[in-house]
């Protein structure tokens, strides 16, 4: 009995020793998988931040050619794409709340919809442009006043957001909606301050804008998923973080965002032009690509909204109409950012030129489904217009920040956003209607047929202005000519329809045929002017009662440290054509 008992005692003994073993050895395994598993995650962790290093590294690489570091663009672009991945994740946070694209909704609310997004366009024209202008000297300060007052706005959102109080989500979303506005017009007003020298203003734009595109493309996931996971109202602040990170990087841009030098300046005992006289008399190559790009909105939209319709109501076979509506959200998605992408490679083509080609390609391109309507012709103009409306859009751009000067140039673009988003309006409106009782060609003709006649119409017009100068030119070669023949020194006015009737001799024509001379009614330094110690005699005589006429070359002014500008991609002739500017600037 007792050595049956200590056999007992031995058995349960081992068992027990043999379950210590066990326990032990799996307690040394979980630690050694911990460890293999914290090295496995340590190791993930520093592969992940090495290849965001590496992506930021290239990222700064690609911000920064061309001297766009050197010069703030570099920076510049990585605030903006900063601040629209910002209004990405806003988006994201406000989709399907209030702001949503109206499918399978009535077309009175879909007309509604329209009139509200005019709403900040409205308020930027004739307010927030003249601002800017006036306060061209801080500009650094007002967008970051844009960003910090669009962090403060997403805070108070969300707030709200879980109580969806509607009268403080909506008046606050379109503030903020005004603001990148804002903050848009007077990125664009900048650009020539910051613009190196070997990229034209088209590229510069379309280089903002793409990287704009794509740091919006990453975000808008990202905002979406994280506000399936944990709210609309986690994402607003995540946004308000965001929106406060981007004032600060607005605020350390380069000094001369703050201190634009003007190309032109204003002679002594000139009179300055009145503001909105000078905003409305932009200019004929202002208004040419003006209209053109109105035309090209206007059959954006009209393509948005009348497709909607016919989609909805069974005109467009092929597929169901949400994959039908989401092919045509795909086309038009790779159309804008086709266009941006091939405006970045357009380093030597001339704006005027990319606008009016844009226009005709949009023509032709409906002309296609109006004869040949199907989903898949309708997919390909689709991306054809968002193709064009992106491509003319940095094209109108830079022709604003060429022609226009630095006093009206925010004004100007606010109109111009304006206009173009009232005619993008007015073209969806259009669609609408003509939905009603239009099937899917006659609707695309009737629009081919009108953005064939604005073409028409803009080239007969630029012939026009270009026959008329080439008219003058001649008129001043064979002047020129004639008095070369008799003697007697040429007066002929050839600049402009300014030079005539201004009260005082103009300029002989630039070489080349460059109708540009120097301004009527003075001289530039280094011109001839009479009665110089120097002179020699220049036809006539005293005995024939003639004056003898004797020139010298005056020096011109000291003005300090200064460097000729001759825009990329301009013409040869108009190499004459140079501006100056102070080298205080590290970019001149």
């Amino acid at each position: 009995m007792g050595n049956g008992w200590n056999r007992a005692l031995r058995v349960v003994g081992e068992a027990s020793r043999r379950t210590g073993r066990a326990a032990a050895e799996a307690g040394r395994g979980t630690v050694r998988a911990g460890r293999g598993a914290g090295r496995a995650a340590v190791r993930a962790g520093r592969g992940t931040a090495g290849g965001v290093r590496r992506m930021g590294r290239a990222t700064r690489r690609l911000t920064h050619a061309q001297g766009a570091g050197r010069t703030g663009l570099g920076p510049l672009i990585e605030l903006t794409a900063g601040q629209s991945a910002g209004d990405a994740l806003v988006t994201a946070a406000l989709a399907g709340t209030l702001f949503k694209l109206p499918v399978n909704e009535a077309r009175g609310q879909v007309a509604l919809y329209l009139l509200i997004t005019m709403i900040p366009f409205v308020v930027v024209a004739p307010f927030v442009g003249p601002v800017l202008d006036r306060f061209r000297s801080g500009r650094r300060f007002v967008m970051a006043g844009t960003l910090f007052g669009r962090g403060l706005l997403c805070f108070a959102m969300a707030a709200a957001f879980v109580s969806g109080d509607p009268f403080t989500i909506f008046p606050a979303a379109l503030a903020v909606l005004v603001l990148s506005k804002a903050y848009s017009v007077s990125r664009a007003a900048i650009m020539p301050n910051v613009l190196p020298a070997d990229i034209s203003l088209v590229t510069a734009n379309a280089r903002v804008a793409l990287f704009a595109l794509v740091a919006a493309g990453v975000a808008v996931p990202i905002g979406a998923g994280v506000s399936a996971w944990v709210g609309g109202d986690w994402m607003l602040r995540g946004a308000t973080v965001v929106f406060l990170l981007q004032g600060v990087w607005a605020v350390r841009l380069p000094r001369h965002v703050d201190s634009p030098d003007l190309e032109e300046l204003r002679e002594e005992g000139e009179e300055r032009p009145h503001r909105w006289r000078t905003l409305l008399n932009v200019g004929p190559v202002v208004t040419e690509a003006m209209r053109a790009n109105m035309a090209i909105r206007a059959q954006s939209g009209f393509l948005l909204f009348y497709l909607l319709f016919l989609v909805q109501d069974g005109k467009l076979p092929g597929q169901a109409p949400a994959v039908t509506i989401g092919l045509l959200a795909v086309a038009a998605g790779a159309g804008g950012l086709a266009g941006t992408a091939v405006a970045s490679r357009m380093r030597r083509r001339s704006p005027q030129v990319i606008v009016l080609a844009t226009l005709a390609l949009t023509t032709v391109a409906t002309i296609v489904p109006a004869v040949v309507f199907t989903l898949w012709t309708a997919v390909a103009v689709a991306l054809v217009a968002a193709f064009a409306q992106g491509l003319g859009k940095l094209a109108l751009d830079a022709i604003v920040q060429r022609e226009i000067g630095e006093e009206v140039r925010s004004s100007t673009f606010g109109v111009v956003e304006a206009i173009l988003q009232i005619t993008w309006v007015a073209g969806g409106l259009f669609g609408l209607l003509l939905s009603l009782f239009a099937g899917g060609r006659t609707g695309l003709a009737v629009m081919a047929a009108l953005l064939g006649g604005s073409f028409g119409w803009l080239v007969a017009r630029r012939r026009g202005r270009t026959m008329a100068v080439e008219e003058r030119v001649q008129a001043a070669r064979s002047a020129s000519g004639a008095s070369a023949a008799s003697g007697v020194p040429a007066v002929t006015a050839v600049a402009g329809d300014d030079a005539a009737g201004s009260g005082g001799p103009a300029a002989p024509p630039a070489p080349d045929g460059d109708p540009q001379g120097p301004p009527s009614g003075g001289s530039s330094p280094g011109d001839p002017v009479p009665g110089g110690p120097e002179d020699e005699p220049y036809g006539g005589s005293p005995a024939s009662g003639t004056r003898r006429l004797r020139w010298t070359r005056r020096a011109p002014k000291p003005t300090g440290p200064a460097t000729a500008i001759v825009r990329h991609g301009d013409h040869p002739a108009d190499k004459t054509e140079k501006h100056t500017k102070p080298l205080t600037n590290p970019h001149g």
